[in-house]
C-alpha cells in the first residue's frame, strides 16, 4: 500500500518531534502559601494524614528536533529565560 505524500509528510513530522515535561517547584526555603491553603483545606475535609503539600507548575513541551541533546538545551533555555523564576524556583526536565 503506497502512502500519499501528505501521509508521508505527517509521519516525518512526528519523527522530528521530541516531547519533554518540565516540573517547576518552589525552592525548599521559600514559603508556599498556596500549598499551605490546599493542605489546610484537605485536613479540614478529614484527610488528616498529610505531612506537607507544596504547589508547583507542570509544562509539556514538544519541539521539532531530532537531536535529544539540542532539544534539551532548547528546553533548558526556555526555562531559564521565561518559565522559571530562578531566584525562588527549581525545575526538572524529563523526556516523555
Amino acid at each position: 500500500m503506497k502512502l500519499t505524500l501528505e501521509k508521508q509528510f505527517q509521519l516525518n513530522l512526528k519523527k522530528n518531534k521530541l516531547k519533554f515535561s518540565v516540573t517547576v517547584t518552589l525552592k525548599k526555603d521559600v514559603l508556599d502559601p498556596q500549598g499551605k491553603v490546599v493542605q489546610n483545606t484537605l485536613v479540614n475535609m478529614g484527610m488528616n494524614n498529610l505531612k506537607n503539600i507544596r504547589q508547583g507548575k507542570h509544562f509539556e513541551i514538544e519541539v521539532d528536533e531530532n537531536d535529544i541533546k539540542i532539544a534539551q538545551k532548547k528546553i533548558d533555555e526556555m526555562c531559564k529565560k521565561l518559565l522559571v523564576n530562578l531566584i525562588i524556583e527549581d525545575y526538572k526536565i524529563n523526556k516523555i
